[in-house]
C-alpha cells in the first residue's frame, strides 16, 4: 500500500517541477518517470521524513539502462544532470533493506527546458541579455528555488519536533517506571522492617 500526493509547484514555458510525498513500505520499491528530450536538465530532490532511521536508497536509471546516479541510505540529497539521449528515464526510491518500517518520502523532479534544437547551417543567434522571457525565466527558478528550500525546512522542523516529541514521552515514562519501582522497593523495605521489629506474643 502507498500513496501519492501529487502537488503542482509552478510552471513556465517548458520548464515544470513535480512534487510528490509517497509511502515507500518495507521490502519494496517505488519508481517514477519522466519523459524528456536530449540536453534537458533534470533535478531530482529528495529528504526522508519518516521511518526508521530516515534512510533509503535512491538511484537514477537512463532510457538506455545507464546507471545515472545510485545513492544507499541516504536521508536526503539532490542531484542534477542534463539528460544524454532522448527517451524515459527513471528515479526509484527502495526500502528493501528495512524489515518492517515503512517510509515516507518527499521528493521533487524539476524539468528544465530542452535544448536548443540545431540551427540551420549558416545560420547563428544571439542571444539577447536583456530579453524579458530570460529575466523572468531566471526569477521563475531562483522563486522556485526558495519555495522548495521552504518546504524541506517544513520536513526537517517536522522531523526534529517528532523526535523531541519522542524523546519527552520516553524520558515520562521511564520517570513514571522508576518512581514505581522506588514506591515498591520503600513498601517492601516499610513491611520487612515492620515484621523484623514485630514482638510475637508466646502463648
Amino acid at each position: 500500500m502507498f500513496f501519492h500526493y501529487a502537488i503542482l509547484l509552478s510552471s513556465f514555458g517548458y520548464q515544470f517541477c513535480h512534487g510528490y510525498f509517497v509511502t515507500v513500505d518495507a521490502h519494496a520499491e517505488e519508481c517514477f518517470f519522466d519523459k524528456v528530450d536530449m540536453g534537458t536538465k533534470l533535478g531530482l530532490t529528495f529528504e526522508i521524513s519518516e521511518g526508521g532511521f530516515l534512510d533509503i536508497d535512491v538511484k537514477i536509471v537512463g532510457p538506455d539502462n545507464r546507471m545515472i546516479y545510485q545513492g544507499n541510505r541516504e536521508t536526503s540529497g539532490k542531484y542534477t544532470f542534463a539528460a544524454h539521449m532522448p527517451g524515459m528515464y527513471t528515479y526509484c526510491f527502495s526500502n528493501k533493506m528495512s524489515t518492517m518500517t515503512p517510509k515516507v518520502v518527499m521528493f521533487n523532479m524539476e524539468i528544465g527546458e530542452p535544448a536548443a534544437a540545431e540551427k540551420k547551417e549558416g545560420e547563428t543567434v544571439e542571444a539577447d541579455p536583456n530579453n524579458l522571457d530570460e529575466m523572468i525565466k531566471q526569477l521563475a527558478n531562483s522563486l522556485r528555488t526558495v519555495k522548495h528550500e521552504q518546504e524541506y525546512m517544513s520536513v526537517r522542523d517536522r522531523i526534529h519536533r517528532n523526535i523531541n516529541e519522542s524523546t519527552n514521552s520516553r524520558v515520562v515514562v521511564w520517570a513514571g517506571f522508576e518512581a514505581l519501582v522506588l514506591a515498591v522497593m520503600v513498601f517492601g523495605q516499610v513491611m520487612y522492617l515492620k515484621r523484623f521489629f514485630e514482638v510475637r506474643r508466646v502463648v
